[in-house]
């Protein structure tokens, strides 16, 4: 039997040796999965729905566990673990209302003819999910698979395996036997899943996996819906609030530190104010310690893994060789765990590495423009990626016309990009295929039926 060891990385400690999903346990799971799906979409979806909120009450009662177990995989501080499963816990009970509402046919009339436009289930859906929310992720795509009446087999990423058994075991405990399947392995486990009997993949994680994917479901057919990259800018106008400004830089440059698919990956600031916001940055950035994340006291813990860890390093060490200022961190903490400190680097060129790729790291990255709203718009919208974009200005009609402006799925205008509860999350150009959340990503888990009838 082949494994893989999962890794704490704050100590670099093996946590488990986990078995790899052979190509007949993976092939078994989907035939399992297959047999379910007809007579689950049978079950009326308030019976569904019921089942799943009595997984996301287990899911509540099990929050310290889950939490505890993500804070060891993959070292996100304790307390945002926790956040994370109890608020997916909590929010299963919105998700429900909004799968119900994209179920709800629709009738339409014609001088001849009244056709009812209903919503069926795909079939099998293979869930890939990352690392970075490893509550989060999983059933951001397995909830509303299941509430439209398809089948799951669910593939965590191999940094999490042991947090995706405990959702596996907590939601398979209130269904069907079969119907929502788990395997493990890494990316040539996720290939082969995709390459399987399944009907539709439901991927988060990086652009290039999402064209393999996309590539090898197009053999077939298959329907996608992929959440990507960003290299999300956030623009700074010389009216703005600076403070507030640069509180969601270092707030959302660092979170999680800074594995965050929407993470502040670019920041662009007027000329005439940079300085003040250079300092107001370093002000805020000094104080996300790292560490553990069962200390209490830790902001950040470590990054996911040390070869995670050296693509942020790269990054950094060749935009300093290449002119920006380093003002806080860029040095690799010795010991144990894949630890790296906050870091900002000041005047980044556009064409360096990392204004070009995604950084997936705690950094803070600081340039200057002085052209005004035009040139603000260009540098926001050089990228392949659309996923997030921020804009701090006092003049609210500039707001609203430079969120339209950038080509991208969320804007927040004088606030981060998250918005209210129901909004789909969407990645335009390079940063998604489809998208997820609300009532029209719901939908696509589901081929609308259309059924005619001849009137009088």
């Amino acid at each position: 039997m082949s494994t893989f060891a999962d890794i704490d990385p704050a100590t670099g400690e093996t946590i488990a040796d986990v078995a790899i999903s052979t190509s007949e346990a993976l092939r078994a799971a989907v035939a399992a999965a297959r047999a379910a799906q007809p007579e689950w979409a049978e079950v009326p979806f308030a019976e569904r729905a019921r089942l799943l909120l009595a997984g996301a009450a287990r899911l509540d009662e099990r929050a310290e566990e889950v939490a505890r177990m993500a804070t060891r995989e993959m070292g996100k501080p304790f307390a945002e673990a926790l956040s994370e499963t109890r608020g997916w816990a909590k929010g299963v009970k919105r998700t429900m209302d909004e799968v119900e509402r994209a179920l709800e046919p629709e009738v339409l009339r014609g001088d001849d003819s009244e056709t009812r436009v209903e919503r069926e289930p795909l079939g099998v859906v293979a869930a890939i999910t990352p690392w970075n929310f490893p509550v989060g992720m999983p059933l951001e795509i397995v909830l509303p698979a299941l509430a439209t009446g398809n089948a799951v087999v669910l593939k965590p990423s191999e940094h999490v395996p042991l947090t995706g058994e405990l959702l596996h075991e907590i939601f398979s405990a209130e269904l069907p036997e079969g119907l929502f399947g788990l395997v493990h392995g890494a990316g040539d486990v996720g290939a082969e899943l995709v390459a399987s009997d399944v009907d539709m993949i439901g991927f988060v994680g990086s652009r290039d996996t999402g064209r393999r994917i996309m590539e090898s479901a197009s053999r077939d057919l298959k329907r996608l819906v992929l959440e990507l990259g960003g290299k999300d800018p956030l623009v700074v106008f010389e009216d703005a609030d600076l403070d507030a400004a640069a509180e969601c830089a270092v707030k959302h440059s660092l979170r999680n530190t800074g594995q965050v698919c929407c993470s502040v990956e670019r920041v662009y600031v007027a000329d005439a104010v940079a300085d003040r916001f250079e300092a107001l940055v370093l002000e805020k950035a000094r104080g996300w310690k790292h560490g553990s994340g069962f200390d209490e006291e830790s902001k950040m813990g470590p990054m996911v893994s040390a070869e995670q860890r050296d693509k942020v390093v790269a990054q950094v060490e060749d935009a300093v060789a290449r002119g920006a200022r380093l003002l806080l961190g860029g040095e690799t903490p010795e010991g144990a765990g894949a630890f790296y400190p906050a870091t900002v680097l000041a005047d980044v060129g556009e064409d360096l590495d990392i204004s070009r790729h995604e950084t997936f790291g705690p950094v803070v990255s600081l340039s200057r423009f002085s052209g005004g709203e035009d040139e603000a718009v260009r540098l926001a919208n050089d990228t392949p990626y659309g996923l997030g974009a921020n804009v701090y200005t006092a003049d609210a009609e500039r707001g609203r016309r430079v969120a339209r402006r950038i080509k991208s799925g969320q804007v927040g205008v004088n606030r981060y990009l998250g918005g209210a509860a129901g909004a789909p999350w969407v990645g335009a150009r390079q940063s998604g295929f489809g998208f997820l959340g609300g009532v029209e990503g719901h939908k696509q888990f589901t081929i609308p039926k259309s059924i005619s009838y001849p009137v009088a």
